[in-house]
């Protein structure tokens, strides 16, 4: 289990809480109901779930989404949608399937919670209005997030650098037995150690500080310590 956040909107006057868990965004099925009835939100949910068109519109969702997903108890489930004594909550179908699609959260602050592409689902059933307010208010927040990662990667622009390039360049400018090298290169092997997405990044900086990259080693007199020495005549830096 990944880490999960926890942030919340508001809908036309709803909190609607919002859980991020393995990078995919799950919305609370509870706080979507209580816009139309606060005080029989398991009922609205529950009822929806006895749906055929929801239970098919579940297991097409599982099935393109989550390969441990059982089509065997899901067919049997389907067989018994319409009859009057079929109930499902979102923990017996979890449970039965394996489903991934809804969470339920035990405690006074719990609740329902589906991925989002079915919380729309549950919104538009609920009510068409609340959807599409459900889903700009949505945008906005993952907006803002957005930007505030744009922001974050502004404030500290050496970091991916530093980060990429400090081990690399102190080797390639101190070490004896090191021969000289293309940083590109370099930094192209530490990528399959250190996957991050800012890689491309850090090349596009390393491009950037070209006039202060060129290095040559020189090994201290003093103290068996090294040091480093700029130079003009170093080979640039290659585009790949």
């Amino acid at each position: 289990m990944g880490k999960t956040a926890k942030t919340s909107i508001e809908v036309r006057g709803t909190v609607v809480n919002i859980l991020t868990q393995n990078e995919s965004d799950y919305i609370c099925l509870t706080d979507i109901a209580r816009s139309k009835d606060p005080e029989r939100t398991d009922y609205l949910i529950s009822n929806w779930m006895r749906n055929r068109n929801t239970v098919e519109f579940l297991g097409i969702w599982e099935q393109l989404h989550n390969p441990d997903f059982n089509p065997i108890e899901f067919d049997g489930i389907k067989k018994q949608t319409g009859l009057n004594s079929f109930v499902r909550t979102a923990k017996q179908w979890s449970e039965l399937t394996g489903a991934i699609g809804l969470i339920s959260k035990p405690g006074r602050y719990g609740g329902t919670y589906a991925h989002k592409d079915i919380a729309f689902e549950f919104a538009s059933w609920i009510s068409v209005e609340f959807k599409l307010y459900l889903i700009k208010e949505f945008q906005r927040l993952k907006d803002e997030e957005n930007d505030r990662l744009k922001l974050d990667w502004k404030t500290s622009p050496f970091q991916s650098f530093s980060f990429y390039s400090k081990n690399i360049l102190e080797t390639a400018a101190i070490s004896p037995e090191c021969p000289p090298m293309n940083l590109a290169t370099k930094l192209r092997e530490s990528r399959s150690k250190h996957p991050l997405t800012s890689y491309d990044a850090a090349v596009k900086q390393l491009r950037a500080f070209r006039e202060v990259l060129p290095i040559t080693r020189k090994n201290s007199e003093f103290s068996g310590t090294t040091s480093v020495k700029k130079t003009s005549t170093c080979t640039p830096l290659r585009e790949n």
